[in-house]
């Protein structure tokens, strides 16, 4: 539904799971717009497979998720913010019950798996791998039932008003036809999902160009971490089809890795063997295609000597789609590579999601809270979207004032004369900030960025504008990447390849152009 109003009390950028239910919770204090750049539908959220991971089954404990969430963290997790996600957790996800969401049950009762690095069976799913694409259905309802939440959908969100020395609002652009328009509102949340984009093998869909992070960034917003970005291990690596998520819960089920010789190789690289650390089977497997005498190289995830039927129920979506390449997952060899996946930096926050901005709030993956740390533990994602974006919105609340009423205006959106080669960023990045890196490839990958990049005024078409975004999360990443000269979850140096406490056990902050670890 298109919203006409030029004003409102509050702006939610993004309608994943951490906008969808700041949305739900803003609404009882006042209007708010939701926008979002493609259908309501299109975010991260509706992409994520895994599970959201809870402690609420009988054998488990808030502290030992809480433990697990730090272990994983390669030491850099914020233990503040974690405590409040595990906390929290679980009435955020009796609340989704509550609003309808289908969680996969036996009989009665909620059934919960246990994926990498989870000391206990805590994660949850909806259909089997479909847990985001349900959880956002049912959001979605909830929120369509509030007379005060109108959502506008198709328009793109091209940067921050900030008049003075806070955020007022933000500049539209309606897709296809140029039109600008300002909405003044009390305050702003960033809940516009990730940046998987910039590289060129991503499971991430194509909204996910970095916006709100560059917007913030552009506004003055302090960004931290940013040089932790997840690469899933398995992606569907098939010439012509995008790369799909082959979800961890498949290793959980017992899917092994082969190499080209059709050799297990994982043990080789980790006690854990294919449930090491997602960093640890990424940077196996990029180390097996490398030596891979085939040409072109491949890895597999071999499932076939698992239960057909039982794979088939377990993994409808993933079925489906690799049926669609005619690969049978119960019958056949499934040729896998690693993808960018999870941004586990962003726009920094405190435990309420406020930035340094007056009027500026982020949630989801968007925002960095710290607790993910160095790498993320599998399924907190759509928890900490959720917990945040709550907590963001209670403390948006306060913001409320007489919103700025702003007269929409047109101008001409110029065609797509993109300067930057933006498949070129894409493989730069991916061939020089990818899952290995090194202080040479990372200072090319800068200095190029640098030539493509910097512009006095902000181009006036959508594409154009997301284009400007992803050369300045690339920036961004290599910056923090270059600056931290050591090996840490995500984060692999082959000039650095130790982690080095005494110097950056620390979050990186980059604000305008200073860089430092706090």
């Amino acid at each position: 539904m298109d919203s006409p109003q030029t004003e409102t009390d509050f702006v939610v950028i993004g309608a994943g799971i951490a906008g969808l239910r700041a949305a739900i919770e803003l609404a009882s204090a006042g209007r708010v717009l939701v926008v979002t750049k493609q259908e309501l539908t299109e975010s991260n959220t509706q992409y994520a497979q895994g599970g959201i991971a809870v402690a609420l089954s009988d054998e488990d404990e808030v502290g030992l998720h809480l433990q697990d969430t730090i272990n994983a963290g390669d030491g850099l997790v914020n233990a503040e913010a974690a405590k409040v996600l595990v906390e929290e957790g679980p009435e955020r996800i009796q609340e989704l019950i509550e609003w309808g969401t289908q969680f996969d049950r036996e009989g009665t009762k909620l059934t919960f798996t246990r994926e990498a690095a989870h000391s206990r069976s805590r994660i949850l799913h909806a259909h089997g791998d479909s847990t985001g694409r349900e959880i956002g259905r049912a959001l979605a309802a909830k929120a369509r039932t509030l007379s005060n939440i109108r959502f506008s959908e198709f328009e793109f969100s091209a940067d921050l008003w900030k008049p003075h020395d806070r955020v007022e609002g933000v500049v539209l652009i309606r897709d296809g036809r140029g039109e600008r328009r300002t909405i003044g509102s009390s305050a702003v949340l960033l809940a516009s999902g990730g940046a998987g984009q910039v590289y060129s093998d991503t499971t991430n869909p194509p909204v996910a160009t970095g916006d709100g992070i560059a917007m913030a960034y552009r506004a003055g917003a302090a960004v931290s971490d940013m040089e932790f970005f997840q690469f899933h291990p398995t992606a569907l690596s098939i010439e012509g089809a995008p790369r799909f998520l082959l979800s961890e819960a498949l290793r959980g089920e017992g899917a092994l890795l082969r190499n080209s010789e059709l050799k297990r190789f994982m043990p080789e690289y980790h006690q854990a063997a294919e449930l090491a650390p997602r960093d640890v089977v990424a940077r196996a497997i990029v180390h097996e295609l490398e030596k891979s005498k085939t040409q072109p190289a491949v890895v597999y995830l071999d499932m076939r000597h698992l239960d057909a039927e039982h794979l088939r129920k377990r993994f409808p979506r993933i079925y489906q789609t690799c049926a669609q390449y005619n690969l049978d997952i119960a019958m056949d060899l499934i040729p896998v590579r690693p993808a960018a996946h999870y941004l586990m930096g962003g726009v920094k926050i405190d435990l309420e999601g406020r930035t340094n901005v007056p009027g500026l709030f982020a949630a989801g993956e968007a925002a960095c809270t710290g607790v993910h740390g160095a790498n993320r533990l599998a399924s907190n994602s759509l928890l900490e979207g959720l917990v945040f974006g709550a907590r963001a919105a209670h403390a948006m609340r306060k913001e409320l004032r007489e919103a700025r009423d702003i007269r929409t205006h047109a101008s001409e959106e110029s065609g797509s004369n993109r300067e930057t080669p933006f498949s070129e960023l894409k493989k730069l990045m991916w061939s020089k900030a990818g899952v290995i890196r090194s202080g040479t490839g990372l200072t090319q990958a800068r200095q190029k960025i640098e030539q493509w990049h910097f512009q006095n005024t902000l181009p006036s078409a959508r594409r154009e504008i997301e284009d400007l975004n992803l050369l300045t999360i690339a920036h961004l990443i290599c910056r923090s990447a270059l600056a931290r000269e050591e090996s840490r979850g995500a984060h692999y140096r082959t000039d650095f390849p130790r982690r080095d406490d005494r110097k950056f056990r620390k979050h990186s902050v980059i604000r305008n152009e200073s860089i430092s670890f706090e």
